[in-house]
């Protein structure tokens, strides 16, 4: 199958979205499937007003409508909200294609946390970018419950994996974090305002607070918490090694719809500390971590968790049967769209 991807998110930003997609094109790739990826990094493109990570791309319908028309794809994926989504969206619409879409992020809430913009502004957004699309795709059970509750129907699951080849109980550690205090409190992601890392770093339970990734609030965090280590962007076997390295994952966040450092962590052995919420609640059980309101007292629980229930736990996340089911829920283009949704919706 010749499958189209149109996405806002990709190399070289590192986060969930990137890494998903990535993981994604290559298992489809080693399947027999074509993939093209329509990314910011195809056209002119400027840096994200208070993001600078991350690129808008300057392309609208015409031009991303000719990259997709010359690729002829059987099938074409909207992963994005943003202008390249748009962009890809509207070129279907007028040619009455069907696409499908995906809800990778929590954008209402992660708009609001940056702007102070009501969230409920930004779902009349999500339900008319969404209400075009033949199926929605949501990581977990609690996301596509959400969607449903904000009026977004035709919902399809589309869980996610770990790469078993880089992320394992067995390998080296990080020299960065030998002999440190213990234990050892491990955050890994983007350094961002979304992510709620203050919780973590304020909280009190002893040992030492790491923190693995980069993102507009490092400089900031890195004045207000200086007995935290702070060791940049680590990808593949460094950051494999990074979380063997650490005693506990602690998962501060309340907007992820999933969390994928949550099962890489668990792949190595490294049981995850967060909140019960959206995410968390769908991928652990008590076997493996431990979720609380308390923080400090999750990152304890989890702490008596046995590292080998961790790795044997992630072995149910798989990529082969991720890319699975985003076949399943794509639709041939010539497939009768649905209605659209108005955005005053």
């Amino acid at each position: 199958m010749r499958i189209a991807i149109v996405t806002d998110a990709w190399s070289p930003q590192v986060n969930g979205v990137v890494r998903t997609l990535e993981a994604l094109t290559r298992e489809l790739a080693a399947t027999g499937h074509e993939v093209m990826v329509v990314s910011p990094d195809r056209f002119r493109n400027f840096p994200c007003p208070t993001y600078p990570d991350i690129r808008l791309a300057l392309a609208g319908k015409k031009t991303v409508g000719r990259l997709l028309g010359e690729f002829a794809p059987d099938a074409i994926h909207i992963a994005t909200e943003g202008p390249l989504g748009i962009a890809a969206r509207a070129w279907c619409v007028a040619g009455d294609l069907s696409f499908t879409t995906a809800f990778h992020t929590q954008f209402p809430d992660y708009v609001a946390a940056r702007t102070g913009v009501d969230p409920s502004w930004m779902w009349r957004y999500i339900r008319w970018f969404h209400g075009a699309s033949h199926a929605v795709l949501a990581s977990t059970p609690t996301v596509e419950a959400t969607l449903v509750d904000r009026g977004i129907d035709r919902v399809r699951a589309w869980g996610r994996g770990v790469d078993f080849a880089t992320f394992g109980s067995d390998g080296a550690r990080d020299p960065a974090m030998t002999g440190l205090a213990g234990p050892v409190l491990l955050y890994v992601g983007r350094v961002a305002v979304e992510k709620n890392l203050p919780a973590f770093l304020a909280c009190g339970h002893r040992g030492t607070k790491v923190v693995v990734g980069d993102g507009p609030a490092r400089a900031k965090l890195e004045r207000e918490f200086p007995g935290t280590l702070f060791l940049g962007s680590r990808t593949g076997a460094e950051l494999a090694a990074a979380y063997r390295s650490a005693d506990v994952l602690v998962f501060p966040s309340r907007t992820d719809t999933f969390g994928l450092v949550m099962v890489e962590a668990l792949a190595c052995g490294t049981p995850v500390a967060a909140y019960p919420v959206a995410g968390p609640m769908d991928v652990l059980d008590d076997r493996v971590g431990s979720m609380d309101e308390n923080l400090d007292a999750a990152i304890a629980a989890a702490l008596t968790r046995d590292r080998v229930t961790c790795a044997a736990y992630a072995g149910r996340f798989s990529w082969a049967a991720s890319a699975r089911q985003f076949v399943a829920a794509l639709a041939p283009i010539r497939t009768a769209a649905p209605a659209l949704v108005p955005l005053a919706a």
